[in-house]
């Protein structure tokens, strides 16, 4: 095969392969796509946040007020350590729009599972969106899994995931 044929016949697979990987795909490589810093930029963002309370605070005292994650009561409570998955944490957190018996138990089984709870746990939901040159996020608290109770947020509209945070 002559040189020039051969390689118009490079160029055409090349030209197939990006017709098929990234034409087709809206201007994204699919292996970029599965990170959201490249497929949803700028878009805004749910994660969850678990914060440790001292065991003697009073869950009767605590504010269910949207804060920001300078103000967060408590200290991190690390989940990786105790064999949790923060996806399963921020899946439950970010997708739940109405919380029923079952899903405030399910997430609760993932902290009581072969384990107990010696302090109370705070569950926020934090959400970042960009305005103008910054991110603003925002940490609202869903549930309050005590030793031997839970609390889920006194307002409705406040724990579903399609309220947007207080301006």
């Amino acid at each position: 095969m002559q040189f020039p044929s051969r390689a118009l016949r490079v160029v055409g697979g090349i030209l197939v392969a990006y017709a098929l990987l990234v034409a087709t795909h809206l201007g994204e490589f699919w292996p970029f796509s599965i990170y959201p810093m490249f497929s949803q930029a700028g878009n805004p963002w749910t994660r969850a946040v678990v914060r440790e309370l001292p065991s003697q605070a009073d869950p009767d005292t605590l504010s269910w007020d949207a804060v920001s994650l300078q103000d967060l009561p408590g200290t991190s409570y690390p989940v990786a350590p105790k064999g949790i998955n923060q996806n399963d944490i921020a899946n439950y957190v970010s997708k739940t729009d109405r919380w029923t018996d079952e899903r405030v138990q399910g997430l609760r089984s993932l902290f009581t599972k072969g384990r107990t709870l010696s302090s109370p746990l705070f569950v926020f939901r934090v959400r970042g969106t960009l305005e103008t040159d910054s991110v603003a996020v925002t940490a609202t608290p869903v549930l309050l899994f005590a030793p031997d109770t839970t609390r889920l947020h006194p307002s409705p509209t406040a724990r579903t995931v399609a309220s947007a945070p207080p301006s």
